[in-house]
């Protein structure tokens, strides 16, 4: 009895946070989705298990519907941005190897773009979690950040909340974090002829704060900062925008180029490879870190776990639009 009761102990699951950070409707849940909907089929040979808890697969699962019915339309009206959470959530996925207990769970905190502003009565919590959390992942509507020279860009995007937000959290850091900027609803500007540097180049410059406050002197150790862009609709881009003349609110109209294809993320699982990749150099590496001292006690008991997380981790693309801005160190797995 007391054996497997040690046993019962041994094998808690560990709890890895990451905050999703974007204004209101940016699309930090269908990127969820996308990640959720695309893992199966993408791991391939890999063998891991994302399982949702309960309640998540409920929202995601109803959420994605949305989305698969928008892309059977062959055009799309948004005013604003996609729907917006009116709540924090937290997205609990269960990863380990397939058929067996999992070893990790994955707790992504969602929040209200309303919530990053510095007089909500929430923010202050939104700090705390981003202290707590192994990765921050900020969502960009694409759109937005690219159309009319980004004259959009910091009235929907909000990157000087973020930026704030993150200065505030930042401070006195003492474990490593994983920083994704994650364009969303990319899919037409990734087909344009140079589209994926200029993409890159526009991310470079509007969030250039960002980089070079990670790039500091008392940062640059303990941040790594990567973009990943991901195609949360895949078969569905951005046409035009107008204003209502009798609301004043912006629409955004897309549009399918091919009629015959619905719903079809791509590189939705990029940020969790990003993730993992991250959490196995850390332990690789063996700093001596209140995060890393909780990780070794779960890698070490499942070689089997880790070559499947390494295997999976591996698939990070690095090239193109996907690019490591700093911290390369921190994500080398292969020594």
């Amino acid at each position: 009895m007391f054996s497997q009761i040690l046993q019962a102990k041994f094998l808690k699951k560990q709890t890895l946070k990451v905050t999703m950070l974007g204004h209101t409707g940016v699309g930090k849940t269908s990127l969820l989705c996308a990640m959720y909907d695309q893992f199966d089929q993408i791991i391939g040979k890999t063998n891991l298990q994302l399982t949702p808890e309960t309640e998540t697969k409920t929202i995601l699962d109803n959420r994605l519907q949305e989305l698969k019915e928008s892309a059977q339309k062959e055009s799309i009206k948004i005013r604003g941005g996609l729907q917006a959470t009116t709540q924090a959530k937290i997205f609990s996925f269960d990863l380990g190897k397939t058929g067996v207990s999992p070893s990790l769970e994955i707790e992504f905190q969602d929040y209200p773009g309303d919530f990053l502003n510095p007089d909500n009565v929430h923010h202050e919590k939104i700090k705390n979690y981003i202290q707590e959390s192994v990765a921050i992942v900020i969502t960009i509507d694409t759109p937005m950040l690219m159309e009319k020279n980004g004259q959009y860009h910091d009235k929907f995007n909000k990157p000087d909340l973020i930026y704030d937000l993150l200065k505030s959290s930042f401070q006195n850091l003492n474990s490593p974090k994983l920083v994704i900027f994650a364009p969303v609803k990319c899919e037409k500007y990734l087909r344009e002829n140079g589209g994926e540097e200029k993409l890159v180049n526009i991310i470079q410059e509007k969030y250039r704060n960002f980089l070079s406050f990670f790039s500091s002197d008392a940062l640059i150790p303990y941040i790594a900062a990567v973009m990943t862009p991901v195609e949360t609709l895949g078969s569905v881009h951005f046409s035009y925008i107008e204003k209502d003349p009798e609301t004043e609110e912006f629409i955004f109209y897309f549009r399918k180029p091919d009629p015959t294809k619905f719903y079809e993320p791509k590189n939705s699982e990029q940020p969790l490879r990003y993730l993992l990749r991250f959490i196995l150099r850390l332990y690789l590496e063996n700093r001596k870190i209140p995060f890393q001292n909780g990780l070794l006690s779960f890698l070490k008991r499942d070689q089997a776990f880790i070559d499947s997380m390494s295997e999976f981790a591996n698939g990070c693309k690095n090239n193109g639009a996907f690019v490591i801005f700093q911290g390369g160190n921190l994500l080398r797995i292969n020594n």
